[in-house]
């Protein structure tokens, strides 16, 4: 029984590497994209537009370059084996689900801001994508510290440095352009 237990474990946490890579990345650059459109004073369309952008062809290409690099970790002639073949698609899948769910979040309240009309969410949208940003951002780093074996409370606060950075890098460069054209 406790045998089977540690393998169901073990099969669980299998992709959480690929789902924290996804997230963080999903997250931050989504969330970069809103910083950068607000930066530059364009409207929510612009942020849901490029933000969905971002969500699929991001994406697509971590998912693919994870699948490529997990390929690329078997000796050539297993390469082509449907196993192989088959275990680098459910890397890649982990990975753009997680970079889309997570990714998500920043544009959720644009989402339901246009959806409901709701003047509360359209006065706010940016300070709610904010703060939805930061929670997912702080939750897929204490799950990095898990996988990385770090101090979780550590690792999540790292996680929202970097995405804190990445996002005023967006902003001052959507400022810029907009006060330069």
């Amino acid at each position: 029984m406790k045998k089977e237990e540690g393998k169901l474990k073990r099969e669980e946490r299998k992709y959480l590497p690929e789902i924290v890579l996804g997230g963080i990345d999903g997250s931050i650059t989504t969330f970069a994209v809103v910083a950068g459109v607000i930066g530059a004073s364009l409207s929510a369309a612009v942020v849901l537009i490029l933000g969905f952008a971002n969500l699929f062809a991001d994406g697509f290409s971590m998912a693919v370059s994870n699948y490529f690099s997990t390929r690329s970790k078997y000796h050539p002639s297993k390469q082509k084996s449907k196993e192989h073949i088959w275990a680098a698609f459910k890397v890649a899948l982990a990975t753009f689900c997680s970079f889309f769910i997570i990714g998500f979040i920043p544009l959720l309240s644009f989402v339901l801001a246009m959806i409901t009309g709701n003047l509360f969410l359209i006065r706010h949208e940016v300070l709610i994508s904010l703060i939805l940003t930061g929670i997912s951002l702080f939750i897929v780093g204490f799950f990095r510290g898990d996988v990385l074996g770090k101090k979780r409370l550590r690792s999540s606060i790292e996680v929202l440095v970097i995405g804190g950075i990445a996002a005023g890098l967006a902003f001052a460069v959507g400022w810029l352009i907009e006060t330069v054209v």
